[in-house]
C-alpha cells in the first residue's frame, strides 16, 4: 500500500511501532498489539416497514483484553467495514491504557446509513444485530457503547435483546445508556467535556488566553457541541463550525446555545442565523484552537502545512495521518490525541458500568470530578513524557499506554 494512502489499520500500526522503538520494547510487545485478538462478523435479516425481509452486515472487533475485558463503541455508517473496526479496536485499547482503564479495545457496527430508516426499522436492526454478537458480550466479556450514529436509545434496545437472549439482566453489558434506565449522569456531556479539559490544559502549559482563544469545530454532533459549551463557558470564541453541509462563520463568536437548538432541529447548521457560510474549510482558518471532532483523516499531507492553529484537539477518532503529523511537529503544532483527548467517553462509560455492577448512582458533580481528576493526571504524566523524550504528544501518549501494557504482560506471564 501507498505510504501516502495508509488504511486506518496500517495508521494504527505505525503509531504503535514507532512508539514502541521510541521506548525500545521488546519486539513481543508490538506482535501482541498489532492485529485485534478477534473479528466477528454477521450477516442477519431484520423486517421493513413494507413486511420485506432485508440483509445486513455488521462486525465486532475485539483488540485486546490483557488488562480486562473488552470496551468500545458501535456505529451505524456505510463506511463501516472489518478494516475501520480492526483499527478502531486497536486504538481503543490505547485509549483505555492512557487513563488507566481496567479494559482492552474493542469496537463495531453495522453497515449502513440510518438516515434511509425508519425509527422501527432501526430498532429492528439493532435488535437482530444484538442477538448476533450476543455470544461474545457482556459484562465481563466485552461492553459495548454509543458511537457515530448510535445513542442511549439504542443502546437499551440492544440490551433488551441481549437479555431475551441470555435470559440474564446484566445492565452493565452496554453503557452510553439513558439515565432513566441504568445510565450514567454526565455521560451525554462525557467526550465533549474531556476534549475540551484537554485543550485547556495544553492551552494552560502553552500560555495561551482562553478569554481571546479563537476556536474551529469540524463536526456539531454531540462531541463537537458539547466541546464548544465548556470552551465558551472558558471565555473563548467559536468563530467557525463545520458540518457535512457547510463551514459557518462569525468573528464576534457563534451563540453556541443558538446553534446546539438550531442543529436539533434542522439536522444541520446550514443557513443558521447571525453566521456568513464560506467556502474555504475550518481545517485551514485563522483559529488559535482547532477542534476536529468528525471522522477520520481529515488532516492529511495535503492541507497540514496550512493548519494556522497553535493546538489541534482531536474529538474524533483518527482525524489526522501520519504525514500530517510529522509536518504539524515540525511546524510547532501540538496535537493532544484522541486516545487522549476524547477518552472521556469511556472514562464515564467505565463509571456506568461500575455503578451498574454496584447498583449505585453518583451525581453529576462526582461523576465529573472523577472523570477531570483521570484525564487530568494523564495529561501530566503525557506532557512529562513528551518532554523527557522529545516527542509529539500522540507518540507519547502510545508510549505511556504502551509501557502499562508491557508491565501487564510481564506480570502475566506472556
Amino acid at each position: 500500500m501507498n505510504k501516502n494512502n495508509l488504511g486506518l489499520l496500517d495508521i494504527a500500526r505505525k503509531q504503535i511501532k514507532n512508539a514502541c522503538e521510541k521506548l525500545n520494547s521488546d519486539s513481543m510487545v508490538y506482535e501482541v498489539l498489532s492485529t485485534p485478538n478477534r473479528v466477528l462478523e454477521v450477516s442477519f435479516l431484520a423486517k421493513m416497514d413494507d413486511g420485506s425481509l432485508k440483509r445486513f452486515t455488521g462486525y465486532r472487533s475485539q483488540h485486546n483484553d490483557l488488562c480486562g475485558p473488552y470496551k468500545g463503541g458501535l456505529r451505524f455508517h456505510p463506511a463501516v467495514c472489518m478494516d475501520e473496526v480492526k483499527a478502531l479496536s486497536t486504538w481503543m485499547t490505547f485509549k483505555c491504557g492512557v487513563v488507566g482503564l481496567p479494559y482492552g479495545g474493542s469496537k463495531g457496527g453495522i453497515t449502513l446509513d440510518p438516515r434511509d430508516y425508519s425509527k422501527g426499522e432501526l430498532e429492528r436492526i439493532s435488535r437482530a444485530y444484538a442477538k448476533a454478537i450476543s455470544p461474545i458480550v457482556g459484562e465481563d466479556l466485552d461492553i459495548p457503547a454509543p458511537d457515530v450514529n448510535t445513542n442511549g436509545e439504542i443502546m437499551v434496545w440492544m440490551l433488551d435483546e441481549h437479555t431475551k437472549v441470555t435470559g440474564k439482566f446484566a445492565p452493565g453489558t452496554y453503557t452510553g445508556k439513558p439515565v432513566e434506565f441504568y445510565g450514567s449522569l454526565a455521560r451525554t456531556e462525557a467526550t465533549g467535556y474531556g476534549v475540551s479539559s484537554m485543550a485547556i490544559a495544553a492551552a494552560k502549559k502553552m500560555n495561551i488566553d482562553l478569554n481571546s482563544a479563537r476556536i474551529g469545530i469540524q463536526g456539531f454532533g454531540n462531541v463537537g457541541s458539547f466541546t464548544a459549551k465548556y470552551m465558551v463557558e472558558k471565555g473563548s470564541k467559536i468563530v467557525a463550525v463545520q458540518d457535512h453541509t457547510g463551514c459557518i462563520y462569525n468573528e464576534n463568536g457563534l451563540d453556541i446555545d443558538e446553534l446546539t437548538e438550531y442543529n436539533k432541529v434542522n439536522r444541520c447548521i446550514k443557513g443558521f442565523p447571525n453566521s456568513t457560510p464560506v467556502d474555504e474549510s475550518i481545517i485551514t482558518m485563522d483559529v488559535d484552537i482547532l477542534f476536529p471532532c468528525a471522522l477520520e483523516k481529515q488532516i492529511t499531507k495535503d492541507n497540514a502545512a496550512y493548519v494556522k492553529a497553535k493546538i489541534v484537539c482531536e474529538g474524533a477518532n483518527g482525524p489526522t495521518t501520519p504525514e500530517a503529523d510529522e509536518i504539524l511537529y515540525k511546524n510547532g503544532i501540538v496535537v493532544i490525541p484522541d486516545i487522549l483527548a476524547n477518552s472521556g467517553g469511556v472514562t464515564v462509560s467505565y463509571f456506568e458500568w461500575v455503578q451498574n455492577l454496584q447498583r449505585v448512582t453518583w451525581s453529576f458533580e462526582e461523576v465529573q470530578s472523577k472523570q477531570s481528576k483521570v484525564m487530568n493526571d494523564a495529561f501530566e504524566e503525557i506532557w512529562n513524557i513528551m518532554n523527557e523524550y522529545t516527542v509529539d504528544m500522540r507518540t507519547a501518549t502510545y508510549m505511556k499506554s504502551i509501557k502499562r501494557i508491557s508491565q501487564v504482560l510481564e506480570l502475566r506471564g506472556i
